[in-house]
């Protein structure tokens, strides 16, 4: 990640609420807070050390909430053919988290002597995945609500109108897909556990006794996080889809046969560490990935942010006609940079041709692929060798015709124009014929629609 505005920032203290939103919400940045979440009662109530299932398992009790049950664990994704909602009284997963405490600590011989229990598979397909502890669009949805007087509001938020706040909980290794939001977001870790995947850590329920400060050493989550100008190197998915805020690719190993830009997904990701008792704010649109490890409990926070909130329908067409133009002109000045593409078109060939050179061939040795891609500029196509050679050939004829017609005296203004009306009637008057005759347009007409397709944008990059 070059892009030093687009950095991670981090806070050690709370912002105000004026400061939140004109520092950091404006500026559409990710941004993680300390110790953010440390003053809330369920930082310290929820704490699995301290007896936080047995907490939870009381305040909340049987009450049914809508687990994840996904056959593509431990990777959790959105897309609704991979995983499906079912029912779950909340004191049977705590008893799944409260099995695994005592099989990590010896104390369970095997599944077997559970019979309460799910198989072992399932245990790792179980994901308590955004449980609505508040729900301002829908009420009937909130399952947990008896949770919320656990869970303080941070201060810069105070003046948000939240949409949702939601409880994520799993009992072993998840990873989410990679997919944004269109809300703004505050992921806020109440506890987990992350392990690298190289690294050893001390099992999460080992029963060595150290202080409080040494025990959240390994309280974590790890988060890889993307800005929105990475979308075309992660293929999200159709628009139509449902889960079309998610990315098609997997990061750790994606199909560069199929999503050969995927390569460079690394590239403009940024990786950082969450301890229990942090929050993250991930704004809408940045692409996000969260590893965590043993047991992990999240709340996060949604709130509608400023971005699309004053997009009227009315003003859809003219939105989408800036967004073309905005496009257009970020491709453009991508394909700027693809010097080798002027030099080839604008100084090559045309001194070639104006020093009495009639063959246009180029040599097959300087005809690299990688010669039209310039370092840094991952995103542009490259020239076909084949469309370089078009591209020779045809700059040549137009030169051809360009000396036949000679010097152009000078006129004025008035005889341009009449010499402009009249040229264009003698086109409608005999197109059929001059197109026939001409050499550039049979040319144009045999050459294959792709290679026109990248010559004419090649043409227009250096003229």
């Amino acid at each position: 990640m070059s892009d030093s505005s687009l950095q991670i920032r981090f806070y050690d203290n709370n912002p105000s609420a004026e400061e939140f939103v004109s520092l950091i919400e404006a500026n559409n940045v990710p941004a993680v807070f300390r110790g953010c979440v440390m003053n809330w009662k369920a930082y310290a109530k929820w704490n699995p050390r301290n007896g936080g299932l047995h907490y939870l398992q009381e305040k909340v009790g049987s009450l049914n909430v809508e687990a994840m049950l996904s056959t593509s664990a431990p990777i959790f994704n959105g897309d609704i053919r991979s995983h499906e909602r079912v029912p779950l009284p909340f004191s049977t997963f705590i008893g799944y988290c409260n099995h695994l405490q005592l099989k990590s600590l010896g104390l369970v011989q095997s599944f077997a002597e559970q019979s309460t229990f799910m198989h072992n598979q399932a245990l790792h397909q179980i994901y308590l995945a955004q449980v609505p502890i508040l729900n301002t669009e829908n009420e009937e949805k909130v399952q947990l609500g008896c949770l919320r007087e656990d869970i303080q509001s941070p201060p810069f938020l105070e003046t948000k109108e939240l949409a949702a706040i939601n409880l994520w909980m799993n009992s072993v290794e998840t990873r989410s897909s990679t997919h944004y939001d269109p809300h703004h977001n505050l992921l806020c870790i109440v506890a987990g556990c992350k392990q690298g995947k190289n690294e050893k850590v001390k099992p999460l329920w080992s029963a060595v006794v150290c202080d409080s400060n040494c025990e959240s050493a390994f309280w974590l989550q790890f988060v890889d996080l993307w800005p929105p100008t990475a979308m075309p190197v992660l293929y999200p998915q159709p628009i139509y889809g449902e889960a079309s805020n998610h990315s098609s690719i997997s990061i750790e190993s994606p199909d560069l046969s199929l999503y050969p830009k995927a390569q460079h997904a690394r590239d403009f990701s940024q990786k950082l560490t969450l301890h229990a008792g942090d929050a993250l704010f991930i704004p809408e649109g940045w692409f996000h990935q969260v590893n965590s490890d043993c047991l992990t409990i999240a709340v996060n926070f949604w709130w509608q942010s400023g971005i699309m909130s004053a997009m009227v329908s009315h003003m859809d067409a003219y939105y989408l006609r800036r967004i073309l133009s905005r496009l257009t002109g970020h491709e453009m000045n991508q394909m700027l940079r693809l010097s080798s593409v002027t030099q080839l078109s604008g100084s090559s060939l045309l001194s070639e041709h104006r020093n009495g050179s009639t063959d246009c061939g180029i040599n097959h040795s300087d005809l690299e692929p990688s010669g039209m891609q310039t370092k840094g500029n991952m995103l542009c196509p490259e020239l076909d060798p084949l469309a370089v050679q078009s591209l020779g050939k045809l700059i040549s004829l137009v030169y051809e015709h360009v000396d036949n017609i000679g010097p152009v005296s000078s006129t004025t203004e008035d005889d341009a124009v009449v010499a402009e009306n009249n040229a264009t009637k003698n086109f409608v008057n005999e197109s059929s014929c001059n197109l026939v005759d001409d050499q550039i347009a049979n040319f144009i007409w045999n050459l294959d629609p792709l290679i026109l397709q990248s010559i004419l944008l090649a043409m227009a990059v250096s003229s």
